[in-house]
């Protein structure tokens, strides 16, 4: 990495605070317990644990960052997402920097014989394999999960495509702006009578990966059972659809159609059937989120803004509040257009009434609690979360240079001699940058 550039990354989704430079972050449920040493000294969840990333774009790579672990990449130009929006002086992606934390990066030419050759040999003492090509590339490599086994029964393949591994649309190519539609979720989001949105970032993408790897620590888990059991292969797939990350995210919709015949329509800036939960235009051109759906908030709420006059019977429950919906955000909206945000936030507030200003990106990083949480850190990139009190994550590095790890790990993992490494350099098959 530019040693002079200072990336902001956001931590890792799980607040393990601090993967092993080996290992990871990742997600699994702590006992509470109190050491008088220093959490640097108390192993990481899953350290030890050795990850093989073949991803690219963002579904892979954001189960890999994650977990952290051994980035594979292409020699030319490496992952795409290196040059996806603005970039860098360093001419790379911001972006690409922050989902590549703690990973190595080791360039090899996949479509080479002798590249194959080297990432079948990584995998073979790999705990974890992540890849999310089109469905079959793998295989057609002949690094397919039954290649793998053959040497490696242990070893945990995670997969993730637009459709899954199986059914009559497992072979088609999936990006998340499709999976998304497919699953519901753009259908929902929007205004009545207008084209359905799309939120300004890879949502479907960022879920999968977040499913994928649960699938991980799961099967890491089951693995050690299994071999208890003496189960000769403890290892297997997880395999992953962007469309069902999606679907899961997607409540009630199936039931309600399935048993009250309702679709589900797009509800604009609310959510339907909760009430009152909006968005509510504030003094100066700002807005604010308020949600005061609870029978009891909602009586708060009313009388923090003086309009008492909107409780009793026909307001008590959500489901009179529904019927009423009209009335109730209007009251809200013609108080906190009256209001800065501020004042409207420290009302509430006193009135134990649940309330938050919108933030965009330079709000976030400016701000105290986000900063105090650890989920801004100086690599300049976001934090981790949820956070682990005794066994916490760090970034131990932003996203590196192309083909930063490939000699290390090529000689440590693999056994190769530098002359050998450079042999393969100088065939294309690898890309080192000394």
């Amino acid at each position: 990495m530019n040693s002079l550039l200072h990336v902001k990354l956001p931590g890792a989704l799980l607040k393990v605070t601090g993967p092993s430079k080996t290992g990871v972050a990742a997600l699994t449920k702590q006992p509470r317990l109190f050491y008088s040493t220093s959490t640097e000294q108390l192993p990481k969840p899953l350290a030890g644990i050795k990850v093989l990333e073949l991803g690219q774009l963002i579904a892979g790579p954001f189960c890999g960052s994650i977990l952290g672990d051994i980035k594979v990449e292409p020699p030319k130009i490496g992952d795409p997402l290196r040059l996806w929006r603005h970039l860098d002086q360093d001419g790379q992606s911001p972006w690409f920097r922050s989902l590549a934390r703690n990973k190595k990066s080791v360039c090899i030419d996949l479509k080479t014989e002798k590249g194959r050759s080297l990432v079948k040999q990584l995998a073979e003492t790999s705990d974890v394999l992540i890849e999310n090509f089109k469905p079959g590339t793998m295989e057609k490599w002949g690094l397919g999960p039954d290649d793998l086994y053959a040497k490696n029964p242990s070893l945990i393949y995670t997969r993730i495509s637009g459709y899954g591994g199986t059914g009559p649309k497992s072979a088609l190519p999936g990006f998340a702006s499709v999976c998304e539609g497919y699953s519901g979720f753009r259908f929902i989001n929007g205004h009545s009578g207008e084209a359905p949105v799309r939120p300004n970032i890879s949502l479907g993408d960022s879920l999968a990966g977040m499913h994928a790897a649960l699938g991980v620590v799961l099967s890491l888990y089951g693995r050690d059972k299994l071999k208890k059991l003496g189960c000769e292969q403890p290892g297997q797939v997880v395999d992953v659809a962007i469309y069902e990350a999606m679907l899961n995210m997607m409540e009630g919709i199936i039931p309600e159609y399935d048993r009250m015949g309702q679709i589900r329509q797009p509800s604009g800036t609310t959510v339907t059937g909760i009430v009152p939960t909006n968005t509510y235009p504030c003094k100066g051109g700002k807005h604010v989120i308020i949600g005061g759906n609870g029978d009891s908030i909602y009586k708060r709420l009313m009388k923090a803004i003086g309009r008492e006059d909107l409780t009793g019977p026909n307001y008590e429950s959500n489901s009179h509040r529904v019927k009423e919906q009209n009335v109730i955000d209007r009251a809200i909206s013609d108080w906190t257009s009256a209001h800065e945000p501020d004042y409207i936030l420290q009302i509430l507030s006193n009135a134990s009434v649940p309330a938050g200003k919108i933030y965009d990106a330079k709000d976030i990083v400016e701000d105290e609690h986000i900063n105090a949480r650890g989920m801004i850190e100086e690599v300049t990139i976001p934090g981790m979360s949820p956070k682990l009190n005794q066994t916490p994550g760090s970034t131990e590095w932003a996203g590196p240079d192309l083909g930063a790890h490939t000699s290390e790990v090529l000689e440590s993992q693999l056994g190769l001699t530098k002359a050998d490494v450079e042999a393969l350099n100088n065939e294309g098959v690898t890309k080192s940058v000394l």
